[in-house]
């Protein structure tokens, strides 16, 4: 089989290292892919939001099974389009990744269906949220409507940084066309868990739970990034937790997809906050989390295509997804001054950490002496399993020990508040 693969981070590049395993595969393409996924795929450099590109690409070069794994390409209707093609996809087509794509409308599409989320209100103009934010309980969360690469939400503990994230979202463009709307939502406290399901949209298949480290600075100080690490599984998501989020989130979104004429085939990853009175949604996304995926996935003992093929065809419930005992923890390297400024094109020196981990590529490139070179904010995950968290944390760190280059930077408390629990 040929598959295609849209995208060019880490998560990209974790899903190409288990499709592999398939014996049937025989080629993977990836659109644009990277430095590192060159060694396990073939790139070809079309960027994963130009859809007529791919379109394009794939009727020049049919391929049997395509896998759109980045927000923005679904949203701009990517899986549609190839759909159209007649070429089978792991992903969900645009009217239902705007679980993802809008806030407003994942808020009131549980707000509609009795779905445990945070209290929010809706501002399409700046003045009405200012005003609200002078008045509302805190502390509260802004956050973008659309797509931010991680980035549109802000905490915020003070009157003062209320405002300033409106002003920023709306009036400054810091997020673009994403921020002309916005959600000011109710501050929830509780251990956060992330869960990636599998879903056909008739029934949902949850894989090991994780615990991301969003904030860039160690004791999660900082502006919120991607994602600077994580580990599975989250020793907060207890089979109590599991049940309850299964009877009372994951199984009655899927419900609300189907009754709003947008089913949901896919990966569903739902952000939650395991409160005083129980698992709520902070977030969905319409797809692999990243780093998420880069735990997730090596604990994952069913082959990945074929479960991703019994998505596309609605048979996933006679389809097994088995994951391993063990644990994992990935520790992202970063451009120093990640999520701001940051310069490109430092010599990476991976040492020895390639024959004591995965090493994800997230952002790298090569320059003109061919030489591995950074190409963005987050640049590789290096990614260990164990039969313990303890001990897939001490490896990670190791591995991660090896690599340098010029004001590369690191969270060195991941994992720590899990190994707390």
């Amino acid at each position: 089989m040929k598959l295609l693969v849209v995208g060019g981070g880490g998560r990209e590049h974790a899903i190409i290292r288990k499709l592999r395993e398939n014996p049937e595969v025989t080629e993977i393409v990836c659109l644009p892919g990277n430095a590192g996924i060159a060694q396990d795929a073939t790139c070809v450099p079309i960027k994963a939001t130009d859809i007529d590109g791919i379109v394009q690409y794939v009727r020049e070069n049919p391929v049997d099974f395509a896998v759109v794994a980045p927000d923005d390409p679904l949203a701009l209707g990517c899986v549609d389009r190839l759909h159209a093609l007649g070429v089978k996809c792991f992903g969900p087509e645009a009217k239902a990744a705007r679980i993802e794509a809008s806030k407003v409308f994942a808020k009131n599409l549980m707000k509609k269906y009795g779905i445990p989320t945070a209290s929010y209100e809706v501002f399409d103009e700046a003045g009405a949220a200012l005003d609200y934010v002078k008045r509302c309980p805190l502390p509260t969360v802004v956050k973008a409507d659309g797509l931010a690469l991680g980035k549109g939400v802000t905490i915020c503990f003070t009157r003062e940084e209320a405002e300033a994230a409106v002003r920023a979202a709306m009036l400054d463009g810091a997020f673009g066309a994403s921020g002309s709307r916005i959600v000011v939502e109710e501050y929830l406290e509780g251990p956060e868990v992330s869960v990636l399901a599998f879903t056909d949209g008739h029934v949902v298949k949850p894989m090991v739970s994780s615990m991301d480290h969003k904030r860039v600075g160690d004791g999660d100080v900082g502006p919120n990034t991607g994602g600077m690490g994580t580990v599975a599984p989250n020793p907060c998501y207890t089979p109590d937790v599991a049940e309850r989020c299964m009877k009372e989130i994951f199984l009655p979104t899927v419900a609300a997809m189907n009754a709003e004429g947008c089913p949901f085939k896919g990966c569903l990853y739902f952000g939650l906050m395991v409160t005083k009175d129980g698992p709520k949604v902070i977030e969905y996304n319409c797809r692999f989390g990243d780093p998420e995926t880069q735990v997730v996935l090596p604990l994952l003992k069913s082959d990945l295509l074929t479960v991703m093929l019994a998505v596309e065809n609605e048979t996933l419930a006679d389809t097994p997804v088995a994951f391993s005992d063990g644990a994992a923890c990935c520790v992202m390297l970063a451009s120093g001054g990640y999520p701001g400024k940051y310069e490109k094109g430092k010599v990476i020196d991976l040492g020895r950490a390639g024959a004591m981990a995965q090493i994800y590529h997230s952002g790298t490139g090569r320059d003109a002496n061919g030489s591995l070179v950074t190409a963005g904010g987050r640049v590789l995950g290096v990614c260990c399993t164990a039969e313990d968290l303890k001990t897939a944390v001490e490896r990670a760190y190791a591995a991660a020990g090896e690599i340098k280059w010029d004001g590369m930077i690191l969270r060195r408390d991941i994992g720590k508040r899990a190994l707390e629990f």
